[in-house]
């Protein structure tokens, strides 16, 4: 049997990565060094920014960084490839077509478990990228949900988080997500999908309840069992 070996195409931003990296080795079931699954990481951090490339720059030169990656990767001996940036995957399905290697689709998993939470109403926190490109609009609608973007002055907030704060290194404002907290309750929503993995970070530093299904937690278990390895009951 062919070794598994992880690929994660990071860097996007570099904080998210360690993150997502810390995440799998967390749930790992492993008793020792050799138990754990082994892992290239590519911390790409000239990659250009996602959101701006796709709504308004370089679309296709940020998708060939994306492709010649994700080759030295696969070139390098992976044999699945995550990609803990949830913007990035406007390009994934693309992607995949010129790999032999599979990609684990992180927002097509999200909607998966949140169909098997029982959700119907989904609330969407991401990047403008993601939002406005339907990313995870159209996941939910294949799989029968709804899938609900914030409007324009909370959305606002939401960039706030991820560019203001948590990729400039600081912690996030519990202020300012106690807003995006009371929107998604008032709207019905079932729950929130952490659709961008600096929220996922800004879930690391602060607690939050069961109501948020974190996306970047849904990748790293499905990178582990994906590559055969048992994951860790917590």
């Amino acid at each position: 049997m062919t070794e598994q070996r992880l690929g994660i195409l990071g860097g996007m931003g570099p904080q998210a990565t360690q993150d997502f990296y810390q995440r799998i080795l967390d749930r790992t079931d492993a008793a020792c060094d050799q138990e754990h699954l082994p892992t290239l990481i590519l911390s790409d951090t000239a990659m250009p920014d996602r959101t701006t490339a796709i709504l308004g720059g370089d679309a296709q030169g940020c998708y060939r960084r994306l492709r010649e990656d994700a080759r030295l990767l696969e070139r390098s001996g992976c044999t699945v490839l995550a990609i803990p940036c949830n913007t990035s995957h406007y390009f994934a399905d693309k992607l995949q077509e010129e790999l032999t290697i599979p990609i684990i689709h992180m927002p097509r998993r999200a909607v998966e478990a949140a169909r098997a939470e029982g959700w119907h109403r989904v609330g969407i926190l991401a990047t403008d990228g993601t939002i406005q490109t339907g990313i995870y609009q159209r996941e939910c609608a294949a799989q029968g949900l709804e899938g609900v973007a914030p409007p324009a002055e909370i959305q606002k907030i939401v960039m706030s988080v991820i560019y203001e704060e948590i990729k400039r290194g600081e912690k996030g404002s519990r202020e300012k997500f106690a807003a995006i907290d009371r929107w998604l309750r008032g709207a019905g929503c079932d729950g929130g999908i952490l659709a961008c993995t600096e929220l996922s970070v800004y879930r690391t530093y602060h607690s939050l309840p069961d109501y948020y299904l974190d996306a970047m937690d849904v990748l790293a278990q499905a990178c582990i069992t994906a590559c055969g390895y048992k994951l860790r009951m917590v």
